[in-house]
């Protein structure tokens, strides 16, 4: 019985199969692969993308809570310190207090920007760079 020759010759038999047939199924899947690894590529940055406004957003909280503490809260401890020592001692320990916490979120906000830092889907560029080493042995064996 005659083979159809638009059907893709099974792994087992690609002994058999012609040159042009060959070549069309790396075609195919090297094109499969492509869109696997630009699908990765997506998804690693937007896990980044994901951790890069967490971490804004921790500055930005750091900012306000820095704010609104050294606004409002500021005064109220003041005035509660300033009745058992000097209003100035009294006024530097509370901005001491909230300053150090502005710094422990800022630092928190840092940490995770660097995390996401530099956004490069670095699991999507080591698999492509493994793809690529993979083909060319591939090539090489098949011209031995």
């Amino acid at each position: 019985m005659p083979q159809d020759q638009t059907t893709t010759p099974s792994p087992a038999r690609s002994e058999d199969a012609s040159i042009s047939e060959l070549i069309q199924q790396l075609s195919e899947q090297t094109s499969r692969l492509a869109r696997q690894e630009v699908e990765l590529a997506k998804a690693e940055m937007t896990i980044k993308g994901k951790r890069l406004g967490i971490g804004a957003g921790a500055f930005g909280g750091a900012g306000l809570v820095a704010l609104f503490g050294l606004g409002a809260l500021t005064a109220a401890a003041i005035l509660l310190l300033a009745t058992a020592i000097s209003p100035w001692l009294a006024a530097l320990i509370v901005a001491v207090v909230y300053l150090a916490v502005a710094g422990g979120l800022a630092l928190a906000g840092k940490s995770k920007v660097e995390s996401a830092t530099p956004p490069v889907p670095e699991r999507a560029v080591a698999s492509v760079k493994q793809d690529v080493e993979q083909t060319k042995l591939r090539a090489k064996e098949g011209r031995a």
